[in-house]
């Protein structure tokens, strides 16, 4: 019997006969070693590779959601290659974060790249896990050394509408990866004083401007950013908006910022005119550029089914409103894409500190797996296009479609910013967009999951009645 339908068997017999899991994996395999000696065993060829994706692993609950991905349901069908790197926190502490270096390093040669959820240590962590220091942020370093455009959008469920209305399609949220906040340097203003900016040329010439007389204590911070940085993102952008053939939105605030915002609008202006209006004619696609406040305005009141670019802080924030408007932040997908066609996927929430806690207890958990599993998709495909392997590309097309297909007829889907769940809290989730049936545990999600892909390769038949009796009729909670 095929590995992947021995699990959902096992979790349809232990239902059926009243027996736990692990006893219903003690038959089935009785009853799979009568049949092999039988001659009766299924053999199922593996989709093969040829070049490995760089593979980043991460953090606690996305950890262990991780190797299950890859046990139960890509290595089943694909001879998986891939380049390891362990970016888990106490790796990075042991090399003195070179690791997170080194793998961003293997993606710059080999092209794409899956990434774990990964712990960015702060004081808390720093004691937690006995650190050297406190490391930077593994994304940061990644996002800089291929000098990277973060792609996210939504994955769409049929069972879960979006908090806004006339939302209908997905809507992509472009974030520029480098500078602002994010590369600040702040200052706590004791007292009365004067704050300059200062730039010093390498001639030595100084161009200073005050920024403000201070009256008494206060805070002062100075950002920056790159014409490169800045000409990278735009490239990325409308490279992306043509691959997709959607329209792309910029929006800064250069009303305000008659300097800093206006180089960025200036830059994406002049790379438009002179590299893509022509080609976004062709694609029948437009450019648009708004100010910010008009940007999330039109946002609101549109149908979705474009990009819609922002500087670094503007992508950050709207990127968890959008999330979290059409469901959730478990069901975002995220990319970096470079300048020059490199790619790293990953998912676009965090390592699920709570519900690893409830794991290493032996709770039950309920971790949503969907934008983990979509970060291995969406790689195994480029890897398959760039390697011209139609098969591997259809796997990942399957792999989708099957986890999407679950979400919106048989599988409960719980956001992995909520509690676990737990059966006694059944009956308080109702209405819409709730529960509406039984519960499906993340052990049950997989081997339905499994089935269902097995289903999409030809290996079963997806309309037998074990598959109705173990998927329970209930929609994905919000």
């Amino acid at each position: 019997m095929p590995q992947p339908l021995l699990f959902f068997c096992c979790f349809t017999l232990a239902k059926r006969e009243g027996v736990g899991y692990n006893g219903s994996v003690k038959n089935l395999r009785c009853k799979e070693a009568s049949a092999e000696r039988q001659g009766e065993r299924i053999i199922m060829e593996k989709i093969q590779m040829k070049t490995p994706l760089v593979e980043m692993d991460g953090d606690e609950m996305t950890r262990i959601l991780w190797a299950d991905i890859k046990q139960l349901l890509i290595e089943p069908f694909v001879d998986l290659k891939t380049e390891y790197y362990d970016l888990g926190l106490p790796h990075r502490d042991e090399t003195r974060d070179q690791v997170t270096i080194d793998s961003a390093n293997a993606t710059k040669k080999y092209g794409v790249a899956v990434k774990c959820a990964t712990i960015t240590p702060n004081a808390q962590r720093v004691t937690e896990y006995n650190l050297h220091e406190m490391w930077k942020s593994p994304n940061g370093t990644i996002r800089a050394m291929l000098d990277g455009t973060v792609f996210r959008a939504p994955i769409l469920v049929s069972g879960v509408r979006p908090t806004v209305r006339t939302w209908q399609q997905p809507i992509t949220i472009a974030r520029h990866a480098y500078g602002d906040v994010y590369r600040n340097s702040e200052i706590r203003v004791p007292g009365a004083g004067k704050a300059e900016l200062v730039f010093t040329g390498a001639d030595g010439q100084e161009i200073r401007q005050t920024i403000f007389d201070f009256k008494g204590p206060g805070v002062v911070q100075g950002i920056h950013n790159l014409d490169a940085s800045i000409t990278s993102f735009a490239h990325a952008c409308f490279q992306y908006a043509l691959s997709v053939k959607q329209d792309l939105w910029f929006s800064t605030k250069d009303t305000i910022s008659k300097t800093y915002d206006h180089r960025f609008k200036d830059i994406f202006q002049e790379i438009f005119d002179a590299q893509y209006k022509e080609k976004f004619e062709q694609a029948g696609i437009t450019y648009f550029y708004t100010l910010i406040d008009d940007a999330v305005a039109r946002v609101v009141r549109s149908k979705g089914g474009f990009i819609w670019a922002c500087k670094n802080y503007d992508g950050d924030v709207m990127s968890d409103m959008v999330a979290t408007a059409f469901g959730s932040l478990a069901m975002m997908t995220s990319v970096l894409v470079s300048p020059d066609g490199k790619f790293e996927y990953e998912a676009a929430h965090g390592t699920v500190t709570r519900h690893y806690y409830k794991y290493l207890k032996g709770e039950e958990t309920s971790t949503n797996p969907v934008a983990t599993i979509f970060a291995w998709s969406g790689a195994l495909r480029k890897r398959g296009e760039l390697d011209h392997l139609p098969d591997l590309m259809t796997f990942a097309d399957k792999l989708e479609k099957a986890t999407i297909t679950n979400d919106a007829n048989g599988l409960t889907v719980y956001p992995n910013d909520g509690d676990a769940f737990h059966p006694e809290l059944a009956a308080q989730y109702t209405g819409d967009n709730r529960i509406g049936g039984n519960i499906s545990s993340l052990g049950g999600y997989y081997n339905e999951l499994k089935y269902f892909v097995e289903g999409l390769q030809g290996k079963n038949d997806l309309s037998v009645a074990p598959l109705e009796e173990a998927i329970a009729s209930v929609r994905l909670v919000k």
